[in-house]
């Protein structure tokens, strides 16, 4: 009984929050460091996608297309974002080595000159609160999966549309999925922009 206990209170400090550390993203081997001056917002185009492959889905295509109003930044994040897919999903992960939802967030920002903090909690409080009509590529949409409060406890990054990508835990992987779907559409919190940064000359 001791055994089913300690296990059942494991299980559920393991799926309630995406991150519960510190952790500091690091980036990949021979990509950008976010300390480094940040591209300039209006870039014509986005980084390429860490091990995007030319037969992965054509959501970047799609985001080009779809949304040309979006910033420009907001879908350089978004198309960034997206190159994680398949990432494996790591509790207090913030790095392409695996990772959680904020450690995504705060990953993917990084590589933009954009600091973000580390705990989703924190990530709520940041940017600009926008209505879901408003989400654009590149926005934070946040989550209460834990059914309590009305605490954010889940984070993902607009692709456009209904769409998002993630870290979910409950798959294993980065992925992208939809406000419109039953589940994370009960348990939309909120979304927010975050300020691009100010580029001097």
């Amino acid at each position: 009984m001791a055994r089913l206990l300690i296990m059942m209170c494991l299980l559920a400090l393991g799926s309630a929050a995406c991150a519960t550390t510190g952790a500091v993203p690091r980036p990949f081997p021979g990509g950008p460091v976010a300390r480094k001056a940040p591209p300039a917002p209006n870039a014509p185009d986005a980084p390429p996608a860490p091990d995007a492959s030319a037969s992965a889905p054509s959501d970047v295509e799609e985001l080009r297309r779809d949304r040309p109003d979006a910033p420009v930044l907001g879908r350089a994040v978004a198309e960034f974002a997206l190159g994680f897919r398949g990432v494996p999903y790591v509790l207090g992960g913030a790095d392409p080595a695996g990772f959680d939802c904020s450690g995504l967030v705060q990953y993917v920002f990084a590589q933009y000159g954009i600091d973000v903090p580390r705990i989703v909690e924190e990530q709520y409080e940041i940017g600009d609160k926008i209505r879901p009509s408003e989400i654009k590529p590149g926005d934070l949409i946040f989550f209460n999966t834990k059914r309590r409060g009305d605490d954010a406890s889940h984070v993902a990054i607009s692709i456009g549309g209904d769409g998002f990508v993630h870290a979910p835990n409950s798959t294993g992987v980065v992925r992208v999925e939809t406000l419109s779907s039953s589940y994370w559409g009960s348990r939309y919190l909120g979304a927010r922009r975050i300020p691009s940064p100010i580029v001097s000359d």
